[in-house]
């Protein structure tokens, strides 16, 4: 029991390391794009901003500990399968550069391992309808929306292009704010598996997270943006529409708002489909001809595959480890 307690920490921990290598096209590559910052510039300030938004826990971090499984009744098997899995898939579309969600990837883990484990009682279908599900299918399309809005507003009080400069400035502090958003939201899924991992092994009393956990998750998230992902950075930032500053700073804002709002509510979002949606948004402000739908079409895809995608690694991995331990 131990052993697999630790194995839970070190890769809850890897996870984390790998959501902000994964994820860090969300934070930094429309102010790349925009050559507003320097890659390693853009990388190093969301890193550091990733942390701090990581220490504030929010109601994400209940959702996944209690909201989506009954945690009474998962085992320390399970939560070490569903991180398992969830890396797994996290790597997988990171080699293709695809910017796949890492949140949806750990749900998708967590029910597809608690589910070969404990069956379908043990899943809260309610809560991963709600709180996963709904906002998977509206998320990009409330981002995408948002962002054309914000877009088309800017765009006419600003014709003749003349705060380019001025909206380049801005663009610091709207993605500034992308990387506290991210780290606000993303970082409690690593906590709270982790969280649930040794409740379910009998050394918390209450899944509830503990500081020094907090504080942990944190510095590996941080770290792991500050790593980089200039794979998804690609992609994101060059591959779906040409981006201006001000279209930059349309996206970020956008983005970060409803990432904030979700977090807020307890929803584990998906920064991942929020930002390509903002971006698509600002594109299609100008233009449809401006967005390579190719290109957003092939993300959905990954989008729409994540879910079972990795549901079916842990799920497999269970039925695996189950018969040697």
């Amino acid at each position: 029991m131990s052993e697999l307690i630790l194995l839970i920490v070190m890769f809850g921990l890897l996870f984390d390391y790998t959501n902000g290598f994964h994820d860090a096209a969300n934070v930094v590559a429309t102010v790349i794009a925009t050559r507003v910052l320097a890659p390693l510039a853009a990388i190093l300030l969301a890193g550091v901003l990733n942390t701090v938004g990581a220490t504030q826990v929010s109601g994400v971090a209940k959702t996944i500990t209690s909201g989506l499984i009954d945690p009474n009744g998962a085992t320390p098997l399970m939560t070490l399968c569903a991180v398992v899995g969830a890396i797994g898939w996290n790597i997988l579309t990171w080699y293709f550069g695809m910017p796949s969600s890492s949140s949806y990837a750990l749900v998708g883990g967590l029910v597809g391992a608690a589910f070969i484990g404990g069956g379908a009682k043990l899943v809260l279908w309610g809560g991963v309808i709600s709180k996963v599900v709904i906002p998977l299918v509206l998320s990009p399309i409330i981002g995408f929306a948002l962002a054309l809005f914000l877009m088309k507003l800017l765009l006419h009080f600003d014709k003749s292009k003349k705060h380019e400069r001025t909206f380049g400035r801005l663009q610091l502090g709207s993605a500034s704010l992308v990387a506290l958003a991210h780290g606000f939201n993303d970082a409690q899924k690593s906590m709270a598996i982790i969280t649930l991992g040794l409740f379910s092994g009998g050394l918390l009393a209450s899944p509830e997270i503990p500081l020094w956990l907090i504080l942990i998750c944190a510095l590996m998230m941080g770290l792991g943006t500050a790593s980089g992902g200039m794979r998804i950075i690609r992609t994101v930032g060059f591959h779906i529409t040409k981006i201006s500053p001000v279209q930059g700073f349309a996206t970020e804002l956008s983005a970060s708002a409803v990432i904030l709002l979700a977090s807020f509510l307890g929803m584990p979002l998906s920064s991942t489909q929020m930002i390509v949606g903002s971006v698509a948004g600002v594109g299609a402000a100008k233009s449809l001809k401006e967005v390579r739908w190719a290109t957003a079409k092939k993300i959905s895809v990954s989008w729409i595959l994540t879910l079972p995608g990795s549901a079916l690694l842990s799920g497999a991995l269970y039925t695996l480890l189950s018969n040697f331990l």
